[in-house]
């Protein structure tokens, strides 16, 4: 995943400082790395029930009538990260413009959402368990860091834009885009492949390479203008108080909000339906829309982000902070560390035990995902940890700030 390249809190300033000595330099942006941190775990759980669930994959929305609960509510939590993440990258910009001029930050958007389009082509597009090492690859999944660069790429015009148009734009892309949902392209009409990036989930032939469309990318636009045009509330000298008002008042009408437009059932994702069980009707109602994420979708992630980092900035001092804040730090390199170990442990157990699912390797209790998140959390921090404080000592090594 991607922040805006280390500019968010210096987290590991000495080899020898301690989690909390690093948070204390500026406590009032530890919230902000250690929300990317939380959201950060949260995208392990997902990525190891993918990697132990190949064979049942889960549909989008998820369905209510015949998934799992216990797999429904797993899936669940990850759907925070990329809402979350997207947006604190737009907020991450605008704080790295407090000492930078607009046109030094839509430079290094641009720069970095270049870089990060590439990674995704190369070194993140190989990551996945079942995708072979073959070049040219046979399909590429364009996904959470092709959306983020193209956001990124997006954000560099956009930021400049008077603030309140800022928010206009962002609303509107994100409250009216379901609008578009009716709009449906076949491979042999004009503008497919446009229209399959931009907003309908696709398949796209490229020179006999199959690109799959997995986020496409409006959405994601609204969400990264949005966070950016937030940015105000963190200036340096802000009132902290003022801005934990701000974002549980925010947080919160954005559930209130979500609950009632999903009740009447009328705009915003598929309806939901009363089930045969409570739980499945819980269920449905809240199997949301990701590809591309819906207005309903984006409200109660992005609702719930605000009120963590509410929560999160209130008791930044806690022993907690620091360590989901080293996480946050160094997103990008986790984000590729933590594929490759997955990669690695399930390649490993396909040669062990074979093809037990099928043609693929896959276990048969959810439980398996839980233990195995719980203990690839200590190998994934300790190499981050290192990472994020490099970073911070090593501000010369300029080619870190873009990991």
């Amino acid at each position: 995943m991607s922040s805006i390249a280390g500019h968010a809190p210096p987290i590991g300033l000495r080899a020898s400082a301690s989690p909390l000595d690093a948070a204390k330099t500026r406590t009032r942006l530890i919230a902000i790395d250690a929300l990317r941190g939380l959201v950060m775990l949260f995208m392990l759980v997902d990525h190891v029930r993918e990697t132990w669930f190949l064979h049942l994959q889960v549909t989008d929305p998820v369905d209510a009538n015949t998934t799992d609960p216990g797999l429904f509510f797993t899936r669940l939590l990850s759907t925070f990260c990329a809402p979350t993440f997207v947006a604190l990258t737009g907020l991450s910009a605008w704080l790295y413009g407090q000492s930078h001029s607009k046109r030094q930050v839509s430079e290094f958007l641009f720069k970095r959402g270049l870089f990060l389009i590439v990674l995704e082509f190369t070194v993140v597009g190989y990551a996945w368990p079942t995708q072979a090492p073959a070049f040219p690859p046979t399909a590429i999944w364009l996904q959470v860091i092709w959306a983020i660069g193209i956001s990124m790429i997006a954000l560099a015009a956009l930021l400049h834009l008077p603030r309140p148009a800022q928010f206009a734009v962002g609303l509107a892309i994100v409250c009216l885009h379901n609008l578009l949902d009716p709009i449906r392209l076949t491979a042999d009409q004009p503008g497919y492949a446009f229209w399959a990036i931009l907003h309908q989930r696709s398949l796209i032939d490229v020179g006999g390479i199959a690109v799959k469309t997995t986020y496409p990318i409006l959405p994601w636009i609204g969400v990264i203008l949005l966070g950016y045009a937030c940015g105000p509330w963190f200036a340096r000298g802000s009132d902290p108080q003022r801005r934990i008002r701000l974002l549980v008042t925010l947080g919160l009408s954005l559930l209130i909000g979500f609950v009632v437009i999903r009740y009447l059932n009328f705009y915003g994702d598929k309806p939901w339906f009363v089930a045969e069980t409570p739980l499945r009707t819980v269920m449905s109602f809240l199997a949301l829309t990701k590809y591309p994420p819906s207005l309903l979708f984006l409200m109660p992630t992005v609702g719930a982000g605000c009120l963590l980092l509410a929560l999160f900035e209130r008791f930044e001092g806690s022993k907690l902070m620091p360590h989901l804040a080293l996480l946050g730090g160094a997103p990008m390199f986790y984000y590729v560390l933590h594929l490759y170990v997955l990669k690695a442990i399930y390649n490993v157990a396909l040669l062990m035990y074979g093809p037990t699912k099928g043609a693929v390797f896959g276990v048969d209790h959810l439980r398996w995902v839980w233990i195995w998140v719980f203990i690839l959390i200590p190998i994934l921090y300790f190499p981050t940890r290192w990472f994020a404080q490099l970073k911070q000592r090593r501000k010369d090594i300029w080619w870190l700030k873009y990991l």
